[in-house]
């Protein structure tokens, strides 16, 4: 273990599994002083056995966020280096079945709860002169594929905050950058599938045919998309943000984040669609 950064403290936000849970071991081995948060008991007892430092925090409740920081805060002396903004999940579904409860469910938790957590520690960055605001956020962020809507309004939000927010700070020696992952192996996935079941009434919907072929996408082993990549695909782009004098305003990681990038620059809106339309119908296709 290097002890170069143990001076640095870290908070990771959704760590019981995946990117979160991945990233913390690694910055721990690393030498960092991270700070694992998650929602549940048993995920924080899992997190403690591996030598990390636990917190308890949902970003639906603002008392736990407020509390979180204010035990990180007392367990560090008053520093911390850097939040991860790590913890969300995907509400799949077609913009008319979505109904306005699965909506702010979905931002309470990518936007609101993430907002809230950066405003509790800008205080204490600003105090110490410097800090980093990393925050997590997707391909479906800056590209719009169907039946995807509440999850891309939530990203395309935390996009426009976080540009924002890093235009704000400039010169304050805090950095706010954008991590933009496509498809990583977690369980993203899983969870995803269950917020579907639970929020969307597929039997009555016009789009029940591409929701049979949806679901049956989810339920087959493997990655759901093509050039899916582990979570620890992350790590270069993390490690850059963390440790560069001057970290990039954004990440992209794996093949199709690139793409659709790319996609964004050359192509007029028209074909941007009909690409994404046949991005979703491949997805959709069932084998």
């Amino acid at each position: 273990m290097s002890m170069e950064f143990a001076s640095r403290s870290v908070l990771i936000t959704g760590c019981s599994s995946g990117i979160g849970a991945s990233m913390a071991g690694y910055l721990h081995r690393r030498g960092y002083r991270v700070f694992a948060t998650a929602r549940k008991t048993e995920d924080l007892h899992e997190l403690a056995a591996l030598g990390l430092e636990t917190l308890r925090l949902d970003l639906t409740d603002s008392l736990s966020i407020k509390n979180a920081v204010q035990e990180m805060v007392n367990a560090t002396e008053g520093k911390i280096y850097a939040v991860f903004n790590n913890a969300g999940y995907q509400q799949i579904g077609a913009v008319e079945d979505l109904s306005r409860q699965a909506l702010r469910d979905q931002f309470e938790t990518n936007l609101f709860g993430t907002h809230e957590l950066i405003c509790r520690v800008l205080p204490i960055m600003r105090q110490q002169g410097q800090g980093r605001i990393i925050n997590n956020s997707s391909l479906l962020g800056y590209a719009a594929l169907p039946y995807r809507g509440a999850y891309n309004a939530s990203k395309f939000a935390l996009e426009g905050l976080s540009d924002t927010l890093r235009q704000e700070l400039a010169g304050s020696g805090i950095h706010v950058t954008l991590i933009e992952p496509g498809p990583i192996v977690t369980k993203l996935r899983r969870n995803a599938f269950a917020m579907f079941r639970k929020n969307i009434a597929t039997e009555k919907s016009v789009h029940r045919e591409a929701y049979a072929a949806l679901e049956w996408r989810f339920t087959q082993p493997g990655p759901v998309a093509p050039f899916s990549l582990p979570a620890d695909a992350i790590l270069p782009s993390l490690v850059h943000a963390l440790e560069a004098a001057k970290p990039r305003a954004r990440y992209r990681v794996t093949v199709p984040a690139s793409l659709f990038a790319l996609s964004r620059r050359l192509l007029s809106t028209a074909m941007q669609d009909r690409f994404a339309r046949l991005v979703s119908s491949n997805e959709r296709r069932q084998r």
